[in-house]
C-alpha cells in the first residue's frame, strides 16, 4: 500500500510537468513563429504516412485479386463465358425477328388482284431429298387449301399445292424439274413455257424459236393459260440467251423472281371460284400445249 502511494506521488509531478510543457508550446506557437519549421515537418511526415497507408491498402487489394484461388477464377471465367453465350443467342434471335419482319412487310405489299383472296402461310419443313424441290406449309383443307392452288411469296410465284392434309399442305416449287408453268413476256405478251431445272436460281424456257421476241432482262409473268395459275404474277427475268449452230431452238435461262430457297412467309392465292378441296387434278408438271 505505501508503495502505491509513492508511485502515485511520483507520477503526478510528471503529469503536471508535461501539461505545463504542452501549454507552454501552445502559447509559444500562437504568439511566435519559432515552432513553424517543426509544424511543417510534422505535416510532411503525416502526409507521407497517409500515402504509405494508401499504398498498403492498394497492395492488399491487388494481392486479393491476383492471388485468388485458381478454382474461384475458373468459376468466374466459366460464368462470364455462359453470359456471353446467352447474349449472343439473344442477338441472333433479334436478327431473325428483324428479317422476319422485313418479309412480312414485303408480303403486305403483295396486294391481291381484283376478285382474288390471299391467305398467309408459314413454311414448316423442306423435303430432305435435294432432287425434289418440295416444301410443306402450315395450312390445309381446313383452311380451304386445294390441290393446284398457286403459292407466291412477296416477290413472285413460288409453286403450286400438290397434296393437301387437314392442317398442312405440300407445295411443288417452280424450280423442280417436274414443274412447268405457262408464262408471257410482260409488255410484248409473247408466250412460252418455263420449266424447272433442279436449281433454285435457274429456270429455262421450253422450245423457244430463234425468231421469238425475247431479250435479256425481260420480265416473265404467269399467262393464265391452262387455268392453273392466275395471270400476272412475276415468274422471273431472262438472264441468258444461247443459240447453238444447228439447233432449232434457243436456250433461254431465267432467274426466278421468288426467293425459292429462303422465303418462310408465303401467300396462298384464292381465285373467284376455287376448285373443290382435294379435287382430282392433273400432274403438277402437266401443262396444256401453247
Amino acid at each position: 500500500m505505501p508503495q502505491r502511494i509513492f508511485t502515485r506521488n511520483v507520477s503526478a509531478p510528471r503529469m503536471l510537468l508535461l501539461l505545463a510543457l504542452a501549454v507552454g508550446l501552445m502559447v509559444i506557437d500562437q504568439h511566435t513563429t519559432w515552432l513553424a519549421p517543426a509544424r511543417a515537418w510534422m505535416e510532411d511526415v503525416g502526409q507521407e504516412l497517409a500515402r504509405m497507408a494508401g499504398l498498403v491498402g492498394r497492395a492488399a487489394g491487388w494481392s486479393r485479386t491476383q492471388l485468388a484461388a485458381p478454382a474461384t477464377l475458373a468459376a468466374e471465367n466459366q460464368q462470364l463465358h455462359a453470359e456471353i453465350l446467352v447474349l449472343k443467342g439473344q442477338i441472333q434471335q433479334l436478327a431473325a425477328l428483324s428479317a422476319e419482319n422485313t418479309q412480312l412487310r414485303a408480303l403486305l405489299s403483295a396486294a391481291p388482284r381484283p376478285g382474288q383472296r390471299l391467305l398467309m402461310a408459314q413454311l414448316i419443313s423442306v423435303a430432305p431429298d435435294p432432287m425434289r424441290h418440295l416444301i410443306h406449309i402450315d395450312h390445309g383443307s381446313s383452311d380451304g387449301v386445294f390441290v393446284g392452288q398457286a403459292v407466291i411469296d412477296a416477290t413472285g410465284l413460288m409453286g403450286q399445292v400438290i397434296e393437301v392434309g387437314e392442317h398442312h399442305a405440300e407445295v411443288l416449287l417452280i424450280s423442280d424439274e417436274r414443274h412447268a408453268v405457262p408464262v408471257a413476256v410482260a409488255g410484248s405478251g409473247v408466250h412460252a413455257i418455263a420449266e424447272g431445272t433442279g436449281d433454285y436460281h435457274r429456270l429455262r424456257l421450253r422450245h423457244v424459236s430463234p425468231t421469238l421476241d425475247v431479250a435479256m432482262q425481260d420480265l416473265l409473268v404467269t399467262s393464265g393459260l391452262g387455268g392453273r395459275f392466275p395471270p400476272g404474277y412475276p415468274v422471273g427475268r431472262i438472264t441468258a440467251i444461247a443459240h447453238e449452230r444447228g439447233q432449232a431452238f434457243v436456250e433461254v435461262s431465267v432467274e426466278p423472281a421468288a426467293r425459292l430457297d429462303r422465303s418462310r412467309q408465303l401467300l396462298l392465292v384464292f381465285p373467284d371460284a376455287p376448285a373443290a378441296p382435294n379435287a382430282p387434278a392433273a400432274p403438277a408438271a402437266a401443262v396444256p400445249p401453247e
